[in-house]
C-alpha cells in the first residue's frame, strides 16, 4: 500500500528509507538544501517533507502546498518553520532532539581539551612550516571546573563525561534538575561565569537565550577562561567574544553554531573569531557522526511513518500530542483537525450515529487554537465517514485509514 511520497533533503542518512518506506512511502533524496523556488517546484505531489538546519519553510511556501501532511526536522531543533503557523494547518512536524546527544558530548569534551593545550595553534603552526614546542599556555583539564549553561540531555552528559576526567562541574538551568555525579547547580548564571575555568553552552533556540551571552557577561567570566558554544548561533555575541579574545580577557573560545550560516558546503563564510588564537571554528558539525545521524533518521522516519500509517502524533513539535493502539482491520480511523471551540466533539458524535457508525475509540487533545482527534469507528462506507467530517465547519485537515 502506498501511503504516499517522501522528500528528504540535505542529505539525511539513508536508514530513514527503510523505515519510511515499510510505511508505504516512496522516498526521494536531495544532497543539499533548497532555493525556495526549487523547493517550491520539487514538493509538487509530495507528502512527507525531510529537512536539517540549513532549510526554511515560510508561510507562503506552504499555502502553495496544502496536502503536505508532514515535516520532518532530522534534528535537534525546529526553526526551519513555524510551528504555531504549521499547528493551524493540522501540519505535523517531528525532530530528533536526542539523537545525536553523545555526538555533541564527545564533541565539546575534545575541545574542553584542545582549548587547555592549544592545540589549534599548535596544529596550523606546523601546517605553516613552523615548529613550536612548548609547555607555555598548556594545562591538563583535571582540577579545572567546567560551567555547564543548560543541564538537559546534552550538558548532563557532557558533566558526567567531563568528571571522569576529573573535572569540578557547576551548572545552571531556567528549571530544576537533577544533578548527576557530583556536579553542583550554580548560584546563579552570573556566579558560574565568574568561577568557571571553561563555560559550555547547551541551551535551545529560544527569545529568552538570544544573545544570552553579550559584552556585559562576558565581562563577568573568569580571567583567562574559555568558552564552547556548540548550542545555538544566536546565543553569543561573536563581537563582543572577539574583542574579549583579542584583549587577553577571555583565554580562548570553541564556536560550532553562528548566528548567520552558509546554506552550501563551500559557500563563503565569514566570523569576526577567524584568525584569533586559541580558536577553534567548526561548521556547525556537533551532531555530525555517521552514528548520529543514523540514529536520527531511523528516529524521525520512525515517528513520520507512525503518524502517515496510525495518526499518532506522539512527540509532535507542533501539534496536540494524540496516540491510539493501531485499531483491528474491521475498523476505520478518522484523523480530525479541527479549531479548539466548543460543539465540535459533540457534532462528529451526532453525525457518526446518524449513519449508525459505533464509535470503538477515542482520544482528543488540544491546545488554545487547534484539537486533534483520533475516533476508530465500525461503519460500512467509509466515505460517507469523510464526507461528514469534512462537511464539519471547524474542521482543518481530515483524513481516515483503513
Amino acid at each position: 500500500m502506498t501511503t504516499g511520497r517522501a522528500l528528504l533533503l540535505e542529505g539525511i542518512h539513508s536508514d530513514a528509507d527503510a523505515v519510511l518506506e515499510a510505511a508505504g512511502v516512496s522516498v526521494t533524496h536531495e544532497t543539499g538544501a533548497l532555493t525556495t523556488e526549487a523547493l517550491d517546484e520539487a514538493l509538487d505531489g509530495v507528502t512527507v517533507l525531510g529537512v536539517r538546519s540549513k532549510s526554511r519553510l515560510s508561510t507562503d511556501l506552504l499555502d502553495r502546498h496544502p496536502d503536505l501532511l508532514a515535516v520532518g526536522c532530522f534534528c535537534i531543533g525546529t526553526d526551519q518553520l513555524d510551528l504555531r503557523d504549521a499547528a493551524r494547518r493540522g501540519l505535523a512536524v517531528f525532530n530528533a532532539p536526542f539523537s545525536n546527544t553523545r555526538s555533541v558530548a564527545e564533541l565539546t569534551i575534545a575541545e574542553i581539551v584542545a582549548l587547555h593545550r592549544r592545540l589549534g595553534d599548535r596544529s596550523r603552526e606546523l601546517h605553516e612550516g613552523v615548529w613550536r614546542k612548548t609547555a607555555s599556555g598548556a594545562h591538563e583539564v583535571r582540577g579545572r571546573t567546567l560551567g555547564i549553561v543548560g543541564y538537559g540531555h546534552i550538558g548532563s552528559q557532557v558533566s558526567v563525561l567531563a568528571e571522569a576526567f576529573g573535572m569540578r562541574v557547576v551548572f545552571h538551568d531556567t528549571a530544576p534538575k537533577l544533578a548527576l555525579g557530583n556536579a553542583l547547580p550554580a548560584a546563579s548564571l552570573t556566579d558560574l561565569l565568574s568561577t568557571s575555568d571553561v563555560v559550555s553552552l547547551h541551551v535551545p533556540d529560544a527569545p529568552s537565550t538570544r544573545g544570552l551571552l553579550g559584552a556585559a557577561e562576558l565581562a563577568r567570566m573568569k580571567p583567562g577562561a574559555m568558552l564552547i558554544n556548540n548550542a545555538r548561533g544566536k546565543v553569543v555575541d561573536l563581537d563582543a567574544l572577539a574583542d574579549a579574545i583579542r584583549d587577553g580577557r577571555l583565554g580562548g573560545a570553541s564556536v560550532d553554531v553562528y548566528p548567520s550560516e552558509p546554506k552550501r558546503n563551500d559557500d563563503p563564510f565569514s566570523t569576526p573569531l577567524a584568525g584569533l588564537p586559541n580558536v577553534i571554528l567548526t561548521p556547525h558539525i556537533g551532531g555530525s557522526t555517521e552514528e548520529a545521524q543514523a540514529a536520527i533518521a531511523r528516529d524521525a522516519a520512525g515517528k513520520l511513518a507512525r503518524y502517515l500509517v496510525e495518526g499518532s502524533t506522539r512527540s509532535s513539535a507542533s501539534v496536540p500530542e494524540v496516540d491510539l493502539p493501531i485499531p483491528s482491520p474491521d475498523r476505520h480511523r478518522i484523523l480530525h483537525f479541527h479549531h479548539n471551540v466548543p460543539g465540535v466533539l459533540g457534532r462528529m458524535h451526532t453525525l457518526l450515529a446518524e449513519i449508525d457508525a459505533n464509535i470503538t475509540a477515542e482520544y482528543l487533545q488540544s491546545d488554545p487554537e487547534v484539537s486533534y482527534v483520533i475516533l476508530d469507528v465500525e461503519a460500512d462506507s467509509i466515505s460517507e465517514i469523510s464526507d461528514r467530517m469534512r462537511s464539519i465547519p471547524e474542521t482543518i485537515r481530515m483524513r481516515t485509514l483503513s
